[in-house]
């Protein structure tokens, strides 16, 4: 079994359109080696946008 955090990284998800940084959150660096994209809510342009990976 794998040691916890073993290999998680900390990321945080930065808003495309305010470059509001937001949602800090961990992903799995061994899976998804390419930047993480989601579209998640941005409470500061109140709609839905796309969020890019951003590191702490």
């Amino acid at each position: 079994m794998a040691k916890k955090g073993e290999n998680r990284e900390a990321v945080a998800l930065q808003c495309t359109v305010c470059k509001n940084v937001i949602r800090p959150t961990e992903k799995n660096k061994k899976n998804t080696v390419e930047k993480l994209t989601i579209s998640k809510y941005c409470p500061k342009c109140r709609k839905h946008t796309e969020h890019k990976e951003k590191k702490i």
